[in-house]
């Protein structure tokens, strides 16, 4: 009891700070592309890596991570079209201002891009992953780069911009150690953790969370400036598009482009406070069907249960080996976003009644950018016995875990972790 508190403390402690810093609207204001929710792109938000040393005599060992497949195109067929159909409707019929029929003539232009592309990484996505990649080794040289025939297995979904993210990242560290012994695998057979189906139990609980969520984004959603920057006559426009929805799916289009090099930037079509409100629509969706809201009953992170059971079962058969190695698995956000709340990494696992307050706490862009990771370093005392500390990193950040730390911040006992997470999964079950 005397530890949960004192965690909950230090979680707390660390939202404090944090927030107090930066409001959600301020960062936006300042970056509005990360108004983009799960597209934002991962390299446009980058820590500086000043990372806290370990305990005096600790090495690292054993790397254990989870991390989503970087930028790609929209995955819906009808995530452009959907868009274009009234814009071009209204240009039939002579209703678009000049400033819709540019906007109209972009979108039909990089559409032409996306021809059987859909889903697809895109070159922003590999780089981002060839950047993790070569972090890796240069942050943890111990285990990537030092150990002489070091064993690395890499598993991924059987998506392939999730296989591509998998061979970017093993590519920087195989040149970074030419010695390491690389196993790849994909299969249906590893679906069962690695992108987990929701059980009937969950489906329930999410939908409990429904009237929340549509009523939020109503409230949220006001096409009234932007109808007349697309269409010339607002009584048309009124009776003949359904306004809000094409606002939320013309601002989906437009964030995205972040995930292309060569995508037009359109964002000018909103104002800072439109990004911020519609950023907030979609944050609190996420929250309702995969955050740890207490609107539904605070489960759907447990939709991540078999993935954490794989990562303390997977970290014991490592830990007993005492070699060096690392244990890599390539997936989705609604796996990453999930598993950053049942892990209860920093605030990720705060729990928030009131929506119109949630963003002071819980921001989704910081948890699951394209290519976002959960990384686990397990470190050992380089001589004699001791403890195995392990330290959390959620897209290279240091994060607080729900534990008792040692004398040294972000440093936590293994043993104290595996307790309390295997606890956790077990009274879920009950």
């Amino acid at each position: 009891m005397i530890k949960k508190i004192y965690a909950m403390g230090l979680c707390l402690m660390a939202a404090l700070t944090t927030t107090a810093q930066t409001t959600a609207r301020e960062e936006i204001s300042q970056n509005t592309w990360l108004a983009g929710s799960n597209y934002v792109d991962y390299d446009r938000q980058l820590p500086d890596f000043r990372y806290t040393k370990a305990p005096r005599g600790y090495v690292p060992f054993y790397f254990s991570h989870y991390g989503r497949h970087g930028s790609r195109w929209l995955i819906g067929e009808d995530d452009y079209e959907r868009v274009m159909r009234p814009l071009r409707r209204a240009r039939q019929q002579g209703k678009l201002t000049r400033e819709g029929q540019e906007t109209l003539r972009l979108i039909e232009q990089f559409n032409k891009t996306t021809h059987k592309r859909l889903g697809d990484l895109t070159t922003v996505g590999e780089r981002q992953h060839h950047g993790i990649g070569r972090r890796m080794a240069e942050h943890f040289p111990e285990i990537f780069v030092k150990t002489k025939g070091l064993q690395i297995d890499a598993r991924s979904t059987t998506v392939n911009r999730c296989i591509l993210s998998m061979v970017a990242e093993c590519e920087e560290l195989m040149a970074a150690n030419p010695t390491a012994r690389i196993h790849n695998d994909v299969s249906d057979a590893l679906q069962y953790y690695l992108n987990q189906p929701w059980s009937d139990r969950l489906r329930e609980a999410a939908k409990k969370g429904d009237r929340v969520r549509h009523d939020y984004a109503d409230r949220h959603t006001h096409p009234e400036r932007l109808s007349t920057v697309l269409f010339n006559d607002q009584q048309w426009a009124a009776d003949s598009v359904n306004l809000k929805p094409l606002m939320r799916q013309l601002f989906e289009v437009v964030i995205n482009m972040q995930s292309h090099d060569d995508g037009p930037d359109m964002r000018s079509l909103f104002t800072p406070d439109e990004l911020y409100e519609l950023w907030t629509i979609q944050n609190v969706g996420w929250y309702q069907h995969y955050g740890p809201s207490p609107l539904t009953d605070a489960i759907m992170p447990f939709s991540q249960q078999n993935l954490l059971t794989n990562i303390i079962q997977t970290a014991d058969t490592c830990l007993s080996s005492g070699r060096p190695q690392a244990t890599l698995r390539f997936g989705h956000e609604v796996c990453v976003m999930p598993l950053a709340c049942l892990m209860e990494l920093g605030t990720c696992g705060a729990q928030v009644s009131d929506m119109e307050q949630l963003d002071a706490t819980w921001r989704n862009y910081r948890i699951f950018p394209m290519a976002c990771n959960v990384q686990l370093i397990f470190y050992r005392p380089k001589r004699g016995q001791g403890d195995i500390l392990v330290k959390a990193l959620l897209n290279e950040r240091e994060v607080t875990l729900p534990v008792t730390p040692t004398a040294t911040p972000y440093y936590y006992r293994w043993d104290d972790l595996r307790a309390y997470w295997t606890k956790k999964l077990s009274d879920f079950g009950k």
